[in-house]
C-alpha cells in the first residue's frame, strides 16, 4: 500500500458502474484526495474543458473509467455514437493527462477487443489477429485505439499509462435499461418484472448457448488499483511495449442459459425461461486468459452466485434509480 494516500487521484466516469466501484475501493483503502467531476461539471467530449481541468488540478493519477457502453442492441442501433464518443473521450483524457504531466494513468478497455474467433481462453496476444465481432466492432475499435494511445505515449514520452481489459462486468450502479443494457442487468430486470407480474414465462434473447465470463464490479475495482500500484518495472516485465494491456476476469465462464437459471433461482421466479432464437447470439464464447494478472498477484474473490445476489439486492434497494 503506498504511503502518500493524499495525492490527487482523478476517477473519470465516477457515476458509472466501474468508476463508482473504483471510488468506493479507493475510499476504503484510505485515499483522501479523490477528484471527480459530473457531466455538468466537465464535458469529457469538450477538449478545451478537459485540458482546462487538468491545468487547474495537479493530478497524480488517472483512472479512465468513462465510456459510452451498452449491450448488443445498443451497439447495433447506435454504432456511430459508440465509436465517436469513446474515441473522443479517451483521446481528450489521455492527451490532457500528458499535457498536464500526469505520469500514471489506467485505461479501462473491454474484452470485445479480441477477434470473434479468437482461441479460447483469449490471451492478450490475440489482439489484432483477426476480424472483430460485427455487432460491437465500432466500440471495440475505439477501445483498441485507447490501448494504442497509452502505448504510444509510453514509447514516445516515457509515460506510465497502463490498460486493463475486463470481462463482462455487473453489480451496483449497472445500467438496467430494458433495451440498452448488458445481459446481467437486462435479465435481472426482466426476470424480476416477470416475478412481480406472476408471468408463466420470460423470454430471453438468443439461444442461450453462448458462453460468457462474468466479473463483479467490486472485484474489477480491486484489480484496477492492484495493477495501478504495481512497480513500473514489475508491470513492464509482465507485459510488452506493444502488448501492454492486462486481462481482468475470473477465468471461468458459463452459458447464458446457466446464467439465466441462476438468476431465476436468486430472484425466486417460478415460471419458464423461453429462448428467442430469432435474436442474435453475438460471439459464441468469450473467456479471458487471466494468467498474466494472476502472475502479478491478483485473483477474483467474488463467486457468480454471491455476486448476482449482491447485484439483485442493489437493484431492489435502488429500483427508481436503476430503472432510469
Amino acid at each position: 500500500m503506498p504511503e502518500n494516500l493524499d495525492r490527487p487521484v482523478f476517477v473519470a466516469g465516477h457515476r458509472g458502474m466501474v468508476g463508482a466501484a473504483i471510488v468506493r475501493r479507493l475510499q476504503a483503502l484510505g485515499y483522501s484526495n479523490i477528484l471527480t467531476a459530473s457531466r455538468s461539471e466537465l464535458d469529457l467530449l469538450d477538449q478545451r474543458a478537459v485540458l482546462d481541468f487538468f491545468e487547474t488540478y495537479e493530478i497524480a493519477e488517472v483512472y479512465l473509467a468513462a465510456a459510452k457502453v451498452g449491450g448488443i442492441h445498443a451497439n447495433n442501433t447506435f454504432p456511430a455514437d459508440f465509436i465517436h464518443e469513446n474515441l473522443v473521450i479517451e483521446t481528450n483524457l489521455i492527451h490532457a493527462a500528458h499535457q498536464g504531466n500526469v505520469q500514471k494513468l489506467l485505461f479501462l478497455g473491454s474484452s470485445c477487443i479480441y477477434p470473434k474467433q479468437a482461441e479460447q481462453p483469449m490471451r492478450e496476444s490475440a489482439l489484432l489477429t483477426g476480424p472483430l465481432e460485427p455487432t460491437n466492432e465500432p466500440y471495440a475499435l475505439a477501445k483498441i485505439a485507447g490501448i494504442k494511445l497509452c502505448e504510444s505515449f509510453n514509447r514516445q514520452y516515457g509515460r506510465d499509462y497502463r490498460s486493463v481489459m475486463p470481462t463482462n462486468l455487473y453489480g451496483p450502479f449497472d445500467n438496467f435499461h430494458p433495451e440498452n443494457s448488458h445481459v446481467v442487468p437486462a435479465l435481472i430486470r426482466r426476470i424480476h418484472e416477470a416475478k412481480q407480474l406472476e408471468s408463466e414465462q420470460v423470454t430471453i434473447w438468443g439461444s442461450g448457448k453462448p458462453m460468457r465470463e462474468f466479473l463483479h464490479v467490486d472485484d474489477m475495482a480491486d484489480a484496477c488499483i492492484h495493477v495501478m500500484q504495481l512497480d513500473q518495472e514489475v508491470y513492464a516485465e509482465a507485459t510488452e511495449p506493444m502488448l501492454s494491456h492486462i486481462n481482468v476476469g475470473t477465468g471461468v465462464d458459463c452459458s447464458i442459459r446457466e446464467l439465466a437459471e441462476t438468476l431465476k433461482e436468486v430472484i425466486g421466479f417460478q415460471g419458464a425461461l423461453v429462448f428467442d432464437t430469432s435474436k442474435p447470439d453475438g460471439t459464441p464464447r468469450k473467456l479471458l486468459d487471466v494468467s498474466r494478472l494472476e502472475g502479478l498477484g491478483w485473483r477474483a474473490g467474488i463467486g457468480l452466485h454471491e455476486g448476482l445476489q449482491n447485484a439483485y439486492q442493489w437493484y431492489l434497494e435502488n429500483m427508481d434509480h436503476a430503472r432510469q
